[in-house]
């Protein structure tokens, strides 16, 4: 059934639920039998080696959403499943599937990744400092190592033993997934692969416009995050200072401020007092130190100071001379007004500072009350969260740039480079040649239902018209070509006519307008065509006139020769030809001698004829015309000569 679904969103679909059901099934036998593996990838690595990259990536990304119960913390390792679908995928297009001992050197590489990454992710949104001890990362890898090394070889030789299971047709069906034409001939597809190297091909584009913007994207959006991140802590961080510094507030007396400065732990009640600002100080971890000071010209006259692991409190009564970061705050800070939170990052670490005023009765200002909240850990949940961040979009933003590889490759590039191997390797050559190119084009069958699939219809529409414009035009050439023949062929003879002729001596006549004319012309004018014709007939004079165009061809060529009237022939020669014409004319009277003493050729065989030959003059002949009279004249004394010596 599934392989009868040609929509590629169900397909896609389709083919992922096989794989989903094939992982959790997995996943729950291991945690039913109490496993150290998970048994989560079979369905990842089968469908992306039976199906490809996009199956099997989305596999690997759905597993890990459901296994996490759509909870965030499972979803980093969504990355993993992506690049071990990713190389499961290659090294099945690269035949590593087709056996056995190949298949088990893939193992080594997709253990070393998954465990690796695993490894990787782990201990940045585990641990603040990004990466732990090394020991511990080492320790830490090799359990992993060991954990995936059986976990995917499990997984790997399954699938190698269920594709040797699955029938030839249905495994070349899912290597088509996606694939929205007819499958491409061996000879298209070595020659699809067959790229300049020089030129930046439009996959390339694509792949760099594509990876450049889910770069950009998960940059952005993780540094976004970490912003909002950041800035929602910090208000938190001030929110519970300021409550907390408010404690400090109520628990000072003012008029008591200057009798602890003066007297110190000597003053009734001051202990007190001290006790429960530790107490406050120790009920947050991030409060690093508490302080009560009353602000003079002269510096911070101590009231309360509280000791810390670190640093030892100042005696009541002490003088701390003005921090240089607190300048700007000074004038505020001696008329006793409140001052905003200060963050500073000095001696004393990342710290946000809250100075509250303490007011006696008529509202003036007797001391303040500060606490120092320290920010360390806050950087440190930054790290994580970016890490977090990052581990999460990893895998969404791969499945997403491979889905986006995969439907420009199925729907744009190879469609176009294609049609573009039957544009360019379409061979007019012959009519069977033609067809079998239509035939190669209708047979692609492109359906992606948009632009491109118009573009394949165009196309196909395009040259199936040319091809029958093609076939028409060859039609009406022939037809011109015989016309042209019919035009300038004696019917009777089958030699070139007077129209010919006259084209002939047309050329001629541009050649002597061009002054680079060089021609003779032979005037032959049978004898006693109208004799044949009175004694024994037409049929026989029609034989005569034929008989005598045959001999004036087997000596000048065909090539050379016309009838230009009832009994009169021309032969035409030019160029180097010309050179001959005495020699082949003297060849012509030989022949015609021959024929009157020979009583064994039949009246209409005995050719006689009477010649004339004329050259081409540049300083008298303007015309061709003026040749032909020449020649014509030649043969009118050759003819009364002839008349005169000849005997019936």
């Amino acid at each position: 059934m599934l392989l009868k679904i040609t929509n590629p969103p169900l397909k896609l679909a389709a083919v992922s639920a096989i794989g989903v059901l094939l992982n959790i099934i997995g996943s729950q036998l291991a945690q039913a039998f109490n496993l150290d593996i998970y048994l989560d990838t079979f369905g990842t690595i089968f469908i992306a080696v039976l199906a490809g990259y996009v199956p099997g990536i989305a596999v690997g990304f759905v597993t890990n959403l459901i296994n996490s119960g759509f909870a965030v913390n499972e979803m980093y390792f969504a990355f993993i499943s992506g690049l071990v679908a990713l190389f499961s995928a290659f090294f099945a297009s690269k035949g590593y599937y087709d056996s056995f001992y190949k298949v088990l050197c893939t193992i080594p590489l997709i253990v070393m990744i998954a465990s690796f990454f695993g490894v990787i992710i782990e201990e940045l949104v585990n641990y603040s400092n990004w990466i732990s001890s090394a020991e511990h990362f080492i320790s830490h890898f090799t359990k992993n190592f060991l954990i995936e090394l059986l976990d995917k070889s499990l997984a790997i030789l399954s699938t190698f033993i269920a594709l040797k299971a699955l029938p030839k047709d249905t495994k070349e069906e899912f290597r088509r997934f996606g694939e929205m034409q007819a499958p491409l001939s061996d000879e298209i597809q070595a020659a699809l692969k067959l790229n300049n190297p020089f030129i930046l091909s439009l996959r390339t584009k694509i792949v760099i416009i594509l990876i450049g913007s889910v770069i950009l994207i998960a940059v952005f959006i993780s540094f976004v995050s970490h912003f909002i991140y950041q800035e929602s802590l910090k208000k938190d961080r001030e929110q519970i200072a300021q409550g907390l510094v408010t404690m400090i507030v109520n628990e000072i007396d003012p008029k008591r401020v200057d009798e602890f400065i003066e007297l110190g732990h000597h003053a009734e009640g001051y202990n007190e007092v001290e006790k429960k600002l530790y107490r406050i100080r120790d009920s947050n971890y991030d409060v690093k130190y508490i302080y009560v000071y009353k602000i003079m010209e002269d510096g911070c006259h101590v009231v309360f100071d509280l000791d810390t692991a670190d640093v030892e409190g100042d005696p009541p009564g002490y003088v701390r001379p003005f921090d240089e970061s607190f300048e700007e705050y000074l004038p505020d800070l001696l008329a006793g007004r409140p001052i905003k939170p200060i963050q500073n990052d000095d001696t004393f670490g990342y710290l946000l500072t809250i100075y509250k005023p303490v007011y006696n009765s008529i509202g003036q200002c007797v001391c303040y009350a500060g606490l120092d909240f320290s920010m360390e850990e806050l950087n440190d949940y930054g790290n994580k969260f970016i890490a977090k961040v990052i581990a999460i979009f990893s895998g969404a933003l791969i499945f997403i740039l491979v889905l986006g590889l995969w439907f420009v490759e199925n729907n744009i590039i190879l469609p176009v480079n294609t049609m573009a191997f039957c544009a360019r390797n379409f061979a007019y050559d012959s009519e069977a040649a033609r067809k079998k190119n239509i035939e190669l084009i209708k047979k692609l069958n492109i359906k992606t239902n948009d632009e491109i699939e118009n573009l394949y219809s165009a196309f196909l529409k395009t040259t199936t018209d040319s091809m029958l414009y093609f076939e028409n035009f060859k039609k009406a050439k022939v037809q011109a070509e015989v016309m042209h023949e019919l035009a300038h062929k004696d019917a009777m003879t089958g030699l070139k006519n007077k129209t010919a002729y006259a084209e002939t001596t047309a050329k001629l006549d541009k050649d002597i307008a061009a002054a680079r004319a060089q021609f003779a012309i032979i005037m032959i004018d049978v004898n006693f065509l109208k004799r044949v014709n009175d004694t024994y007939g037409h049929e026989a004079g029609d034989a005569y006139l034929i008989n005598a165009g045959k001999l004036a061809c087997s000596v000048f060529g065909e090539e050379h020769v016309y009838r230009v009237g009832g009994d009169e022939f021309v032969a035409v020669f030019d160029g180097d030809d010309v050179a001959r014409c005495d020699t082949l004319v003297s060849n012509l009277r030989g022949m015609i001698n021959k024929f009157k003493d020979d009583d064994t050729l039949k009246p209409w065989e005995k050719i006689s004829a009477a010649i004339g030959v004329a050259y081409y003059n540049e300083l008298n002949d303007k015309t061709a015309e003026e040749v032909f009279k020449r020649a014509d004249a030649d043969m009118y004394k050759n003819k009364l000569a002839m008349k005169a010596t000849r005997r019936d």
